[in-house]
């Protein structure tokens, strides 16, 4: 089709729309699909009300629009602020007290709106930051020094390494042979209670807790007339290894403080397993645990004054787990 044949269809669509024609010459053309007609036809360049300004060599200086971000050098605010944590996205709610009551009920993500099908960007950055906080706790390590500021030796299980470690929970129910070793030499033998903190898989539940939980634990273990043997610490531990350690030791009772497995954005909650007699033979029916202690949980100064109950208990009762009666 000619460009004359073009001309004279788009003139008399234009005289049907009550338009003028189109002078000769200016006729339209339809851009071919993912093509955009400013390649052809670029815009024309528009000086800012700023521009023409000259330096004084005489060249033109462009001035910013003000219209783009200046840095300030400020930061985001931390997403772990109340605020945020309790924040309420449902916009234009019927009744937003309701909604505000529901958050100050519970821990969940509740009432976090969406933008369309996807979800709001504060919902989401909280997400995404307790999401990295939670696998943070897990490779993170005790720092020997902070052991030491804290007066506690250590020992380590058959793992060689925190990625053994995660790879291959057997090798955390171990001692190694330099453990035994250790344990055998520094620690009081027969003792009534023996308590050990270890890592696990929370390095923040043991950083966090433990300034709170060990001094109220040993003063109420020893005011109840306890001998209490030497607490320690256990890296790279798995629960079965009090089992080891009781029976090396011939504890009465054995009271393992370890990391949780941490949850989103709550990466520092601490448990407590108590168990009598701790033998290899032990199964998990003997086994008793306190959980969830950590500041938003069972404040650590409370769980203390139950374990030490708990102790007492198992001591009378000379049981623990399903055999002990309460």
């Amino acid at each position: 089709m000619d460009e004359q044949t073009i001309q004279s269809i788009v003139n008399s669509v234009l005289r049907e729309l009550g338009e003028k024609d189109l002078p000769a010459g200016q006729v339209t053309r339809i851009q071919p699909e993912g093509k955009s007609s400013q390649q052809n036809n670029p815009p024309a360049y528009k000086p800012s009300a700023a521009a023409g300004r000259q330096s004084s060599s005489g060249a033109q200086v462009s001035e910013q629009k003000q219209s783009e971000p200046v840095d300030t050098g400020e930061g985001l605010e931390d997403l772990s602020l109340d605020k945020f944590i309790h924040w309420n996205g449902i916009e234009n709610a019927h009744n937003a007290s309701v909604n505000d009551d529901m958050i100050k009920q519970t821990a969940a993500r509740v009432c976090q709106g969406r933008a369309g099908p996807r979800p709001r960007t504060i919902s989401l950055l909280r997400f995404l930051a307790d999401h990295s906080r939670s696998k943070d706790t897990v490779v993170k390590e005790v720092a020997p020094e902070w052991l030491e500021a804290h007066k506690l030796w250590e020992v380590q299980s058959c793992a060689t390494d925190k990625s053994e470690y995660l790879r291959r929970p057997d090798l955390g129910r171990k001692l190694s042979d330099e453990a035994k070793k250790i344990i055998g030499e520094r620690c009081k033998k027969s003792p009534q209670v023996q308590v050990v903190i270890s890592d696990g898989l929370s390095t923040d539940a043991i950083t966090n807790n433990l300034e709170e939980i060990i001094p109220p634990l040993m003063k109420g273990l020893e005011s109840a007339g306890f001998t209490v043997g030497t607490p320690f610490f256990l890296r790279y531990g798995r629960v079965k290894a009090q089992d080891e350690i009781g029976e090396l030791l011939q504890a009465e009772a054995n009271l393992l403080l370890i990391g949780e497995r941490p949850g989103l954005g709550q990466s520092e909650s601490l448990s407590c397993y108590c168990v009598y007699k701790p033998t290899q033979k032990t199964v998990e029916s003997d086994r008793m645990v306190i959980s969830n202690i950590h500041k938003g949980g069972t404040p650590p100064v409370e769980a203390a004054a139950v374990i030490v109950d708990l102790t007492r208990k198992m001591l009378e009762q000379k049981a623990s787990g399903l055999n002990l009666k309460r």
